[in-house]
């Protein structure tokens, strides 16, 4: 089958989906020949959807959100966003020689916008993420989770109806993971971002998404998808959400057992 290049939809008053991934499979070169890790993945995300991709590591998650982010190219199959999405890492991946504001006015810039607008912008990124005043704090003077918004803020900066998050909460703490989650679903709501959220973890899943995607293992196939139905605000603690969480569980712990994974 043809290669189909990564590509922005270009007619956006007739946009039906944020993200289509159509029939997408990937292979890497390895020691013994081709290593397929992503094999026939067709998945659409419709516009303001939230959208988690479940699966156990090395299932090709990040790949996957790679293709979607334009930085790789599928080995088959195509890839169409609603313009170029904004991705956020796990790691911040703020330049420390920049101030908070700084890092978010750089993305600015590139983006185009003029000098005499991007502080006053950046200031209501900050604001957005709940860290007013602290345009002009280093990275070293911020906490884990204070970085983590300003990265959110950079993000936000590119002014982009698609945001790709590849596990950005994964290192934090539980308390500062659950209060952003609120934040995430906040701003969400709020702006009608489009999100494909990657995770290992299903309660977080659960928690955030309106669909949850399993990807299976060696290589990644779509397994099976959930819709959720659990009206917000959500807590990782609620009935609902624990009880989705333990189904989802249960069938990501039978994909691993069957690609023999420990």
């Amino acid at each position: 089958m043809a290669t189909t290049v990564a590509k922005a939809a270009e007619d956006t008053t007739t946009v039906t989906h944020a993200a289509r991934i159509e029939h997408v499979s990937k292979s890497f070169a390895g020691p013994a020949g081709q290593q397929l890790v992503l094999d026939d993945i067709t998945l659409d995300v419709a516009p303001g959807e939230f959208v988690t991709l479940l699966g156990a590591s090395g299932c090709g998650k990040s790949t996957l959100l790679n293709l979607v982010a334009g930085l790789d190219r599928p080995t088959t199959g195509s890839i169409a966003t609603d313009g170029r999405p904004a991705l956020m890492f796990q790691e911040h991946a703020l330049f420390p020689w920049l101030t908070a504001g700084k890092n978010i006015e750089l993305a600015l810039k590139l983006r185009g916008v003029a000098k005499s607008e991007r502080r006053a912008r950046a200031e209501e990124l900050l604001d957005l993420v709940r860290l007013g005043g602290a345009h002009g704090k280093r990275v070293h003077e911020l906490s884990g989770g204070m970085r983590q918004r300003v990265a959110m803020a950079r993000a936000l900066a590119q002014d982009s109806s698609l945001l790709l998050m590849d596990e950005p909460f994964a290192a934090l703490d539980a308390i500062t993971r659950d209060v952003l989650h609120d934040e995430l679903t906040r701003i969400w709501r709020e702006r009608g971002l489009s999100v494909l959220f990657v995770t290992h973890n299903v309660r977080e899943a659960v928690r955030l998404a309106q669909r949850v995607v399993l990807l299976s293992s060696r290589p990644g196939r779509i397994a099976r998808r959930w819709t959720v139905d659990i009206p917000h605000p959500r807590l990782l603690e609620d009935t609902a959400v624990a009880e989705l969480s333990r189904e989802i569980t249960e069938e990501l712990r039978g994909e691993i057992r069957r690609h023999g994974q420990h």
